[in-house]
């Protein structure tokens, strides 16, 4: 008689690997769609795209964001009211603003650089553009006169990430100036965070899904043929997007920090996948809060500032694009910027990239913005619109990786970072023990 030997369970694959999985087969399935021509036929342009891809890819993307403002204010709150020092907090906002303005203005300076040298728009036609529709945004004064909410429920109801996050800075800071009597209230906003995060891991276990079905989407109605109209253009923007995310930060990440770039750029293969299939920093936030705090060991504390702020204003993927654009219209219509108008270039689009947080369609506002400053045409943003959206999804990428990266720095300078946790090659949002 022999005795069976029990079958060892299968592993599962894990979330990054499924993610992956989903993004190229999003890929694949949307240019297949488009090179055959089926993406314009009725039924799967109303049935399949329209219909069934949209209905999944847009209750995913609804999903974290109905996460995005309870997570913020929860996590932002918990953590400011744990604090032993106020003062913290000070020196933590000011090095954040710091290296936040101080990577804008070196991305658009680097953007200017490399078109100013390669010329994208030398001999390019700029008399077959999308028509323009775009929201003027509200003036940098307003903005930083509403940062503060005069109705808290109403910047919950709005979506208003950024007076949001104030009153969560607020209510924190609150918490601990009360002394014994916050103790109660930051016992249950730990609860509740806990509540929150737990949330956070059911919306994720649906995000292969919602990843393959807006990837098809857009790859299926952008394809080939509008890239190719405008390749050097979108090359040198996706170029120097590449060379931001796997030089610039990464050096940045030794020089301030003296942490792993590898294991950073390992790490962030989750967020990244994220942020380039929803191509909105604001609803990639659960995710890169959840993985800044357990994959990486930054504390909540540092955390839960960083992050929300910097999916508001810090914004290098976006300075990026707005740099290398503004030179190819100028260079299409054969205007010659001088330096006082480069650096007017540079001093709006770091203003524009605070001035304008929280707006729809925030790239090509903020675009319109700076050329308006130095004489452009905005009408021409209408021939870069068709492929802006496959641009926009690398930005976004782009965007939250500076965020994570300046999370790490200033955690690690404030020794609120957990190096044996960060180190750890197997330490994910899968596998992590929250503190």
């Amino acid at each position: 008689m022999t005795t069976a030997i029990p079958h060892a369970p299968k592993k599962r694959l894990s979330m990054t690997a499924q993610i992956l999985i989903a993004t190229v087969g999003g890929f694949a399935l949307g240019l297949l769609l488009n090179l055959s021509g089926l993406a314009t036929q009725e039924i799967v342009r109303d049935w399949l795209l329209g219909g069934l891809l949209k209905v999944v890819g847009e209750l995913f993307k609804n999903a974290l964001l109905m996460l995005t403002l309870p997570l913020i204010f929860v996590s932002l709150a918990c953590g400011v009211g744990s604090l032993k020092e106020p003062a913290q907090l000070g020196r933590i906002g000011a090095k954040t603003l710091a290296f936040y303005l101080g990577s804008t203005i070196f991305s658009i300076s680097f953007a200017l650089l490399l078109a100013t040298i390669f010329q994208p728009g030398a001999g390019v036609d700029m008399g077959s553009g999308q028509a323009l529709n775009i929201q003027q945004p509200p003036s940098l004064i307003t903005q930083l006169t509403t940062m503060i909410p005069p109705n808290p429920v109403a910047a919950f109801a709005t979506g208003n990430v950024l007076q949001v996050l104030i009153f969560a800075l607020m209510f924190g800071l609150a918490i601990v100036l009360s002394g014994e009597a916050g103790r109660p209230v930051e016992t249950f906003l730990n609860s509740l965070n806990e509540v929150v995060m737990k949330l956070v891991a059911i919306v994720m276990a649906f995000a292969p899904y919602g990843v393959f079905a807006l990837l098809t989407i857009a790859i299926a109605q952008l394809g080939l043929t509008q890239i190719a109209a405008l390749g050097k253009y979108f090359a040198l923007v996706l170029v120097a997007l590449i060379f931001h995310l796997f030089v610039t930060y990464p050096l940045m990440l030794k020089v301030f920090s003296g942490l792993s770039p590898a294991m950073w750029l390992r790490k962030m293969r989750p967020i990244l996948l994220f942020a380039f299939s929803t191509s909105s920093s604001n609803a990639t936030i659960p995710v890169t809060l959840k993985t800044t705090e357990q994959a990486l060991g930054v504390s909540n504390k540092v955390a839960a500032f960083t992050i929300p702020l910097g999916a508001t204003i810090n914004m290098n993927g976006t300075s990026i694009m707005q740099g290398v654009a503004t030179l190819f219209i100028a260079q299409a219509y054969g205007v010659e910027l001088t330096l006082l108008q480069l650096a007017t270039v540079v001093g709006m689009a770091t203003l524009a990239s605070v001035g304008t947080a929280g707006v729809p369609g925030v790239g090509l506002i903020m675009l319109s913005m700076v050329l308006t400053q130095v004489g452009l045409p905005i009408e021409a943003i209408g021939v870069i619109m068709g492929i802006d959206r496959l641009l926009d999804m690398t930005r976004t990428a782009v965007n939250v990786s500076g965020d994570v990266a300046v999370s790490c720095i200033i955690a690690k300078q404030e020794g609120e970072l957990d190096l044996d946790r960060y180190n750890d090659p197997d330490a994910s949002t899968e596998n992590a023990t929250r503190a």
